[in-house]
């Protein structure tokens, strides 16, 4: 213990030195003749890896994919199916239909925001402002003016001129209230006439006095029929494409 002591100790009045002979080169700001700064490859590396781990809550919390993947739940739910489709289909549904809608997105985020800078025609903060941009307008677009006026009072933020002047850490909650809001909408819609077969199929099973079988025995196939006869999956899928404004 006393040699493992000894070489923390050493390694702590080593790293001083070792920084100062260095001097940090790979951590550098570099600052323009336009006034504008330029970080090191690095730190443009370092940034790069904390947004990959962003990325889950990004997909989450600022595209389509919240509102598809509840809704999906739902439906499965409204049929009465416990584990068909399963969760992987779902997902894999709900990613592809995100990516689907969010395609106009995507491609002016990286048109008017990342190609430039790689070009090396903007900044960093001008090609992170204008790559955000996309976002901000279809978030917007689908969020109730309520919902920004609750995080805004929320905030202490104040009164906003306009709807394009609210910050993203206002805008962000407000869009996932307002998706949570319109998937368990859509929801309610898609049990409607599963319930109602429910409910006629437990009144017939009363009647003919079998109030030992379960009405989710019989009830499922009908289900299933009605959903498949409708063309249920191109109804809500279509319907679920259709619901944002891009």
């Amino acid at each position: 213990m006393k040699v493992l002591r000894m070489v923390l100790v050493a390694i702590a009045l080593l790293l001083p030195l070792a920084a100062q002979a260095q001097s940090l080169p790979m951590v550098s700001v570099q600052t323009g003749p336009d006034g504008a700064q330029t970080w090191s490859l690095s730190i443009q590396i370092l940034l790069l890896m904390t947004a990959l781990t962003l990325l889950p809550a990004i997909l989450l919390m600022m595209t389509s994919f919240t509102r598809i993947i509840i809704v999906l739940s739902f439906m499965r739910q409204a049929i009465g199916s416990a584990q068909t489709p399963p969760n992987q289909v779902l997902l894999g549904l709900s990613l592809f239909l995100t990516a689907f809608i969010m395609s106009p997105v995507l491609s002016r985020s990286w048109n008017e925001g990342v190609q430039p800078y790689m070009d090396g025609t903007i900044t960093q903060s001008q090609a992170l402002e204008r790559a955000v941009q996309p976002f901000r307008g279809f978030m917007l677009a689908q969020t109730r003016d309520s919902d920004l006026e609750m995080f805004a009072r929320i905030a202490r933020s104040g009164d906003y001129a306009s709807r394009e002047e609210v910050p993203l850490q206002v805008l962000v909650p407000s869009f996932v209230t307002s998706e949570l809001k319109t998937a368990f909408q859509m929801g309610f819609l898609l049990f409607v006439p599963f319930l109602v077969i429910d409910l006629v199929v437990s009144s017939l099973l009363m009647s003919m006095g079998m109030m030992m079988l379960s009405p989710m025995i019989i009830s499922l196939p009908f289900k299933v029929m009605l959903f498949v006869l409708v063309d249920g999956w191109s109804l809500l899928i279509g319907t679920l494409a259709g619901s944002f404004y891009v």
